[in-house]
This record gives structure tokens, C-alpha cells and sequence, in this order.
């Protein structure tokens, strides 16, 4: 299977001063999807301009043509599944069905106290999550839906006339443990891995791709425990985080690279940032675009 090459451009920018030129052009190179983030705020980005997901994806909706456009990553950090899928509905609607929706379980960065509550622990957040996913499956498919949960409840939400796309907007559940896991195999239309957390500071490239391939493992045999085929989801590496760095984004040959010896994994696509000078995300443009337009022809 072919390698897709899509991107991720985080909303920093003014609309006019930027923001829709990045999005326009990332259609223009033939990017598969473009993403954002779905944050309130971002580590180094906190004390700078930050923007909304739904309405930035909701401009690109409407300045581009064929482009796929999603979150990387939605999470219960603040945002309840009720209101979430009148969101995504809306904005599925706008796109002409051109959105995923990115979900995970969130972590304990700015997000998880803006709301005034105390960030929850990895227990919590897998607890929440597990409700979480399957009540906006119900919400982005049924006309009408009421529950009562030990964390989210809805009553008589209304959700007429659903997603464009049937019988609803694709989830990208980003996942590692075994309870997210299992949501990917059931709820997923394709599961994201940013790698391994644990190997970014002092791990190398080689400890990396063994442990995504690790996870790869896990992911099939939740599906097996479902009676899925692991062949149904997409697997979304969402780059930057692994101990490769911003190293793939040096040259042609070694995003190639990069990215071949994740292809191998079963990986069906690849996520890089758009670059943003001055950061962890800073990058020659030149070279970037130049890996959009020929590195996906490398890795047919």
C-alpha cells in the first residue's frame, strides 16, 4: 500500500496574516490531510497567539476543495461529547465530508486544568475516555440519544440529519495502552501513535521503530480479541515526538528514509508539522515542500 503524507499545522496564526495561506498551499502540494490541533493552549505556545480548532478547520473548509481536514488530537480535556458532535456535524457538513476526527484521552498539559478542575490522573483519563468515544459514536450516528453515565450524560440529543460522511465521520483514535487500544479496534477507523514517550529524550531512532512496532502488535491483537482485521484501520504516525526529531525534515533522502522504515511497521501514514521558525517545529520550507510533492512517488 502506498505511504500517505499528510500534514499538521498548528493554529498560531492570524487567519489573514498566514493562517489560510498554509492551508491553501498544503492542499496545492497534495498533502492528504491537513490537521490541528484541538488545544486551548500548547506548551511553548501558551503565552502566544492560539486559535480553536472547529473554527480554524471550519475556514479551511471553506478555502479549500479536496483537501481532508481533522483534529490531532481531540480529547475530554474540555470538550463534552454532546456538544462536540453538533460541532463535528456541522463542520462535516461544511467540508462536504472531508473530516477526521483525531481523538485521545488527553494528558495533563495546560488543557487539563483551564476548566478550574484538578488534571486527572492516567486512570482517570482512560475512564473518561472509555465512556467518551463510544457515547459520540452513538451521537454521530443516531437521530436522537439519551444516556447516563458515570461521567457524561445526554438527554434527548438531537443530532438530525447526521455526518455526510456514513454512517459517521471517521475516528483516528490515538492510543498505547490496552484500553485505548481496544477502543481503537472497536471504534476506529484508524489508530495514531506519536511513538514512545519514554524513549524521546535519551532512546534512538532503532529503540523507537521496536517499540512502535510493539504497539502495532498490540493494536492487532485487540482486533483479533473483536474479531476485526487490523488490515481496516489506517496506522497514523503523528512525527516530531519520536528521538528522530526534526531530523527526517533535513533532506529528501532522509525523510525517505524515515519514513520507509516505518512503512515496513504496517504504517499506512505519515503526519509532519508545518514549519514554524523559532521552534521544535522549525524546518526549511523549501525542503519541506519538496518532500511533499516527491517523497509520497519514493514510497508508492
Amino acid at each position: 500500500m502506498s505511504l500517505r503524507l499528510s500534514t499538521v499545522i498548528l493554529p498560531y496564526r492570524r487567519w489573514h496574516e498566514g493562517g489560510r495561506a498554509a492551508w491553501t498551499r498544503a492542499e496545492e502540494l497534495g498533502f492528504h490531510t491537513a490537521y490541528t490541533y484541538d488545544h486551548l493552549s500548547w506548551r511553548t505556545f501558551r503565552d502566544g497567539p492560539w486559535f480553536g480548532a472547529v473554527p480554524t478547520l471550519t475556514a479551511a473548509a471553506a478555502a479549500t476543495e479536496r483537501l481532508r481536514l481533522g483534529t490531532l488530537v481531540t480529547s475530554p480535556n474540555f470538550r463534552h461529547p454532546v456538544t462536540l458532535a453538533k460541532e463535528l456535524i456541522s463542520l462535516d457538513d461544511i467540508s462536504g465530508g472531508r473530516i477526521t476526527l483525531g481523538i485521545g484521552a488527553g494528558g495533563t498539559g495546560f488543557d487539563a486544568t483551564a476548566l478550574g478542575q484538578e488534571p486527572w490522573t492516567p486512570r482517570e483519563r482512560a475512564d473518561r475516555f472509555a465512556e467518551f468515544v463510544p457515547l459520540l459514536d452513538r451521537l454521530l450516528t443516531e437521530d436522537a440519544v439519551s444516556y447516563g453515565g458515570d461521567f457524561y450524560s445526554a438527554h434527548e440529543a438531537r443530532n438530525i440529519p447526521g455526518c455526510v460522511q456514513q454512517p459517521r465521520l471517521p475516528f483516528a483514535v490515538a492510543a498505547t495502552g490496552p484500553r485505548g487500544l481496544r477502543l481503537a479496534a472497536r471504534y476506529g477507523q484508524a489508530w495514531v501513535t506519536t511513538g514512545d514517550p519514554k524513549l524521546y529524550e535519551n532512546g534512538t531512532p532503532e529503540q523507537s521503530v521496536q517499540a512502535i512496532r510493539g504497539q502495532a502488535e498490540k493494536l492487532a491483537d485487540a482486533c483479533a480479541s473483536l474479531g476485526r482485521d487490523v488490515s481496516e484501520l489506517d496506522k497514523v504516525l503523528l512525527t516530531g515526538f519520536t528521538p528522530d526529531r526534526s531530523r527526517p525534515l533535513e533532506s529528501l533522502d532522509a525523510f525517505v528514509d524515515f519514513a520507509g522504515r516505518h512503512q515496513e511497521l504496517g504504517l499506512t501514514e505519515i503526519v509532519i508539522h508545518w514549519p514554524i521558525p523559532g521552534s521544535d517545529f522549525a524546518a526549511d520550507q523549501k525542503i519541506f515542500e519538496r518532500i511533499a510533492m516527491e517523497a509520497p512517488s519514493q514510497l508508492a
